[in-house]
C-alpha cells in the first residue's frame, strides 16, 4: 500500500483542481500557521515561507504521507496585497488593481514521507480593466471578494474585469497544476497511491 497525501488546506479552491486532474487527497487538513508578512520579505519568498509551514504543520501529524501545502500571493511590485475580511479593504485592493498589472505567486511545498520539504513558487501576470464606479459597486456586492488574495476570484464574477494574464491560469484560482503535479512526482508519488 502507497503513502497517502494529505492536502494541508481549507481552500474547495486547491481541492477541485486537484480533482480536475484526478488527483483525489485521502485527507484534507488544514492549518492554522501565522500568516503575519515579513518587514521587507518578498511577495514570492513569503508564499513559499507559508506554503512550507501549511505542509511543515500537517506533516507532524501525517509523517508517512505526502503532504501539499500551498499560498497564494497578490502583489503590485514588492506591495503585496491581503485577503479582506471587509468591504473598504477589498474596494481599496481592486482600486489599486483597476487598469494595471500585478502578478500573483503560489507557493507550492510538499513534504514527502520521511524525507526534507520541497517547494517551488509559479508566478502569473493578471492584467485588470480600467474599473468603472458602478462595476465596483456591482462587483463588491456580491461579496466574492471575501477572504480571496488581492479581492477577486479569476474563476467567478472577476474573470469580466480582466483583460489578460500571462502564466498559469490554475496558478490565479490557487494552485498552479503543472508546478504541483512535477512537484509530487519528483517526489515518488503517483495517483492511486494509498487505495
Amino acid at each position: 500500500m502507497g503513502a497517502r497525501l494529505v492536502l494541508a488546506s481549507a481552500s474547495p479552491r486547491r481541492l477541485a483542481l486537484l480533482r480536475q486532474v484526478g488527483i483525489e487527497p485521502d485527507i484534507v487538513a488544514p492549518t492554522e500557521i501565522d500568516e503575519t508578512t515579513t518587514p521587507g520579505e518578498s511577495p514570492t519568498a513569503t508564499a513559499r515561507r507559508l506554503a512550507e509551514a501549511k505542509a511543515t504543520a500537517a506533516a507532524s501529524a501525517h509523517p508517512d504521507a505526502y503532504v501539499l501545502g500551498a499560498d497564494t500571493v497578490v502583489a503590485c511590485g514588492r506591495r503585496q496585497l491581503p485577503k479582506p475580511d471587509d468591504e473598504a479593504t477589498a474596494r481599496a485592493c481592486l482600486a489599486l488593481l483597476s487598469g494595471r498589472r500585478h502578478r500573483v505567486h503560489t507557493g507550492v511545498a510538499v513534504h514527502p514521507p520521511k524525507d526534507a520539504i520541497r517547494s517551488r513558487v509559479a508566478s502569473t501576470t493578471v492584467t485588470f480593466k480600467r474599473l468603472g464606479a458602478d462595476e465596483l459597486r456591482a462587483y463588491l456586492r456580491g461579496g466574492e471578494w471575501q477572504g480571496k488574495a488581492g479581492g477577486y476570484a479569476i474563476q467567478g464574477a472577476a474573470a469580466a474585469l480582466i483583460r489578460s494574464i500571462s502564466g498559469s491560469y490554475s496558478n490565479v484560482v490557487g494552485l498552479p497544476l503543472f508546478e504541483t503535479m512535477a512537484l509530487l512526482s519528483g517526489l515518488g508519488y503517483r495517483r492511486g497511491d494509498g487505495r
